[in-house]
This record gives C-alpha cells, sequence and structure tokens, in this order.
C-alpha cells in the first residue's frame, strides 16, 4: 500500500517497460554522441575544397539561369502529352517519403527489437542495421529541410510567362518556392548517400537522380538551375552527414588516406541468422 508522501516503487513489469524503452531511446540517438576523431585531426571533407565546390557549383548554376533556363523551360513543351505524363509520374518517385517513411518505421521497429533481446550477436547485428538506416535518413531528411527552408527564403517563381529572374523573397507559396529544386535534393542526398553504402550500385542510382531531375524540367516545374541548386543541397549534404556518422566510427570510418570508407556491414548469412534466432520459438 501507498502512503501519503511515499513514492510508490515500479513494478517488475514497469521497471522492465521503462528499461527497454530507455534502450530503444540510446539506440535511436547514436548519431547524436560525441565525435571519437581528435579534434586536432584533418576534417574529412576539407573546407578548401568544399568552398571551392560550392563555389563552382554556384557558377554552374548562374551560368545556367542566363543561359539554358529561358530556353529549356519552353522546349517541354513542344513534347507530346504522353511523353509529359510519363515524366510526371517518373517525378513522384523523387518524393522524399519514399526513403525516409520506411526507413524511419525500420529503424523504431529494429531498435525496439535490440532492446529486446539479451544475445548479444543478435543485438550488435540488429543495431549495425539500424545505424546504416539512420545515416540514409538523416541524409536524405537533413538536405531536404534545408532545401525547404531555403527556397522559401528565396522565393524564385516556377516557370511561368514571368520568366526565370522572377523572385519574391521571404514567400512561403508553393509557387514561389521553385529553387533548389525539393525533388532534385531527394533524389541526388538518396544516391550519394546509397552509393556511399553500396558502391557497386552508384551507376543506376546515379541514373535514378538524373532522371528525377531532368523529370522536373520536363513537366516545367521546375528551371534547370533549380534542379542544378537541388543536386548540389542534395550530394554536398549527404557528404557532411557520411562524414559526421565517419566522425562518430558509425557505419563508416576515415582511412589514413583522410578518406571515408563504409564498415562491412552485416552479410545477408548474418542477418538471416540472426532473424533465425530472433524468431526461434522458445524452448
Amino acid at each position: 500500500m501507498s502512503t501519503a508522501g511515499v513514492t510508490q516503487k515500479p513494478t517488475p513489469p514497469a521497471r522492465a517497460a521503462r528499461r527497454v524503452l530507455d534502450d530503444v531511446v540510446s539506440i535511436v540517438a547514436l548519431p547524436l554522441r560525441r565525435s571519437r576523431r581528435p579534434r586536432a585531426s584533418t576534417p574529412m571533407l576539407p573546407a578548401a575544397r568544399l568552398v571551392a565546390g560550392l563555389l563552382v557549383a554556384a557558377a554552374v548554376i548562374v551560368l545556367s539561369m542566363f543561359v539554358l533556363d529561358a530556353w529549356l523551360s519552353a522546349e517541354p513543351r513542344r513534347l507530346p502529352i504522353p511523353v509529359i505524363d510519363l515524366f510526371n509520374q517518373i517525378t513522384d518517385f523523387g518524393k522524399s517519403n519514399w526513403f525516409l517513411w520506411p526507413s524511419g518505421l525500420l529503424i523504431l521497429a529494429l531498435a525496439g527489437l535490440a532492446a529486446g533481446t539479451s544475445q548479444r550477436f543478435v543485438r550488435l547485428t540488429i543495431i549495425a542495421l539500424v545505424v546504416r538506416l539512420e545515416f540514409i535518413f538523416v541524409a536524405i531528411a537533413l538536405p531536404g529541410l534545408v532545401a525547404t527552408i531555403v527556397k522559401r527564403l528565396i522565393g524564385r517563381v516556377r516557370p511561368s510567362a514571368m520568366g526565370p529572374f522572377a523572385y519574391v523573397p521571404f514567400s512561403w507559396r508553393p509557387d514561389y518556392a521553385s529553387m533548389p529544386s525539393g525533388h532534385a535534393t531527394t533524389a541526388f542526398a538518396a544516391a550519394v548517400a546509397l552509393g556511399a553504402l553500396w558502391p557497386r550500385a552508384r551507376p543506376v542510382l546515379w541514373l535514378y537522380a538524373v532522371v528525377i531531375a531532368l523529370s522536373r524540367v520536363i513537366i516545367s516545374a521546375h528551371y534547370p538551375s533549380d534542379v542544378i541548386a537541388g543536386a548540389c543541397v542534395g550530394g554536398f549534404g549527404a557528404l557532411i552527414v557520411r562524414d559526421y556518422f565517419a566522425a562518430r566510427h558509425l557505419g563508416f570510418a576515415a582511412t589514413a588516406r583522410g578518406t571515408v570508407q563504409a564498415l562491412p556491414g552485416p552479410s545477408l548469412r548474418r542477418i538471416k541468422s540472426t532473424a533465425a534466432r530472433l524468431f526461434a520459438p522458445a524452448s
């Protein structure tokens, strides 16, 4: 019985549930842990290289605005309607929901499984999968968030009779949110992030990103400079997130040459073994 002024101790099931919940939170929060790299070490993505890349990207974007935007924004209108309709369907695969919802739900589900098992082999395998899913989630979500905010601040009008140099800064209307392209940002962030984990898939991933970017121009949703800007935000953003994870030895590691490589992930055999142990009937 409880008395006034005396806190009743949690029952054993309540303590166990709290312990599992705390474990889930700690697994999900792994990317927030402190860096393992010495502060004096050279950044894996050197500031000089990053600045140079951004300057080149800015030059290409400005050149595209003057050379390509007005011309290419009119060309798609001459394409057959079935072609435009096809790319109108293709462009939907550049939405971030295709990546964020599955990876987010899997992170929570796998974290719950890892927290609920006492088998070290099973737990470590699941956590290794969670870390890679967290990288994919952050590498796509963070550049997408930046693009969403920046495009509203720039306020570039989408392709229309007003031309490629129409701007309404600090506007939050969708028709004044052309640069950078959110679809292109997502597509290139996904291509870089997934390619960092599975290098052999890079040709297919780059093809996917380019097709999504072209689809935005073909359906007159963006100017070419918009998709170039989105590609830069998504690509550079994913690389920065990759280096962030590498500094914490989560899914990636820095080499002696200052490059970053993906750490070996669980093999298919190990995943099958983990699933067999996890869902084996209790004896």
